[in-house]
């Protein structure tokens, strides 16, 4: 998994290049998965994502120059700091090899956590054991994904609603408990906090 393990190197993926450039297999810090994108593919995020925080920042900068705050600008501010977030463990992952997101586009969401419906997934909101993993892997790849204040704290929610639901022996399964675990940290990095 990771380059400093002890282990011996993993076997060459197939299709490598031969050049020593970083595959998706070696893309992974100590206990986490290999993302399933390669370092070019990485560099191109990161380059869109430095584009458009430097958009947001001008847009900022233009709108704190209006007499009339309000709460879009706080907004906007906490957005930015999101995906600033995102962008620095984009570039961690590129540097370390830690804190790779699992995905790199920027799903659509929209959940309401004050509706009674439940979180829309791609995954079918079946709670047997082999669904819930597929849930939560699900979650986690959407949450580590999150560009904005508000994707990460509606995928809190969702994960808090949806957790609830699974019997006890399905909710503690292993497998699916660490994907959880993976999105909550993804999410708390993302709002700035360290846990």
């Amino acid at each position: 998994m990771a380059c400093s393990s002890s282990q011996p190197p993993a076997p060459r993926t197939p299709g490598a290049s031969e050049s020593g450039l970083v595959t998706h297999a070696q893309m992974a810090g100590e206990d986490e998965p290999a993302p399933p994108y390669g370092r070019a593919e990485l560099d191109r995020a990161l380059a869109a994502e430095r584009d458009a925080i430097a958009r947001a920042e001008r847009q900022l900068a233009a709108a704190q120059d209006d007499p009339r705050p309000d709460d879009a600008l706080a907004g906007a501010l906490a957005d930015l700091g999101v995906r600033r977030r995102f962008a620095a463990s984009l570039e961690l992952c590129a540097a370390e090899n830690r804190h790779c997101p699992p995905r790199l586009d920027e799903p659509a969401w929209s959940y309401d956590p004050m509706g009674s419906a439940q979180p829309e997934l791609d995954t079918e909101l079946r709670f047997s054991r082999a669904s819930w993993q597929r849930i939560a892997e699900e979650l986690d790849g959407r949450a580590c994904a999150c560009r904005t204040r508000s994707c990460v704290e509606s995928m809190f929610a969702a994960i808090d609603v949806l957790e609830a639901q699974p019997m006890q022996d399905i909710r503690a399964d292993e497998t699916a408990s660490e994907w959880i675990t993976r999105a909550r940290q993804c999410l708390f990095r993302l709002r700035g906090e360290t846990r």
